[in-house]
């Protein structure tokens, strides 16, 4: 079993700084509309592409599109629960973990690392189009687009949640989904964009008696 993200009790205020050099600090750090506009567009790259020099029907890629959506939001938990919740038996995986989330736990309104940095994202995206297009040929420009929409939306209910107070309406239940995972019980409720894959997969948070 996973360790908490971190024995530190959450500051709604502040920040900390990871890196000595201040030009990797600096790096660390990304407005969230910087990373959500680069996924736009590299997704509506990607579709056009589709357009133009494939044979992909309007059908086909509106399925492998929702395909990739729902996807994503399966990766997006298990990576919040395997990987951002890795166990901290040595000290090299707890620095790993810290940089990666911890600090998020620790500083949850810091907006500056509430998305991870441009270079490293665009590095991600392109990752992922020469590893999905090696195991699916075109479809990749239907599928991707959906990921990578996926992961915009992720990074937008990411912020919102952090930055505003809960609404009024339907969408509280995120901000009450993820407020429970921060300040109640950080192994569960893993799902940011959406509480699926905690239904799925028996981590939705515990009802008080």
């Amino acid at each position: 079993m996973s360790q908490p993200a971190t024995k530190n009790k959450p500051s709604n205020k502040g920040t900390t700084t990871l890196f000595k050099n201040p030009i990797i600090e600096k790096l660390s750090r990304t407005h969230i509309s910087i990373p959500i506009t680069l996924f736009t567009l590299y997704s509506g790259g990607l579709l056009y592409w589709s357009v133009v020099n494939t044979d992909l029907s309007a059908g086909v890629t509106v399925l492998l599109f929702l395909i990739g959506l729902l996807t994503f939001t399966l990766v997006e938990y298990l990576m919040h629960r395997y990987l951002f919740h890795m166990a901290t038996y040595t000290k090299l995986r707890e620095k790993i973990q810290y940089n990666f989330h911890g600090v998020h736990h620790d500083f949850p309104r810091d907006k500056d690392r509430l998305a991870m940095p441009p270079l490293v994202s665009i590095t991600i995206a392109t990752i992922l189009l020469f590893v999905f297009r090696l195991i699916m040929g075109d479809f990749v420009f239907g599928f991707l687009p959906g990921f990578l929409i996926g992961y915009a939306s992720y990074l937008f209910v990411h912020y919102i949640v952090h930055a505003y107070q809960p609404p009024k309406n339907i969408f509280k239940t995120l901000w009450v989904h993820h407020g429970i995972h921060h300040y109640k019980d950080p192994e569960r409720a893993f799902g940011v964009s959406s509480p699926l894959w905690d239904y799925i997969f028996h981590t939705m948070p515990l009802k008080s008696k």
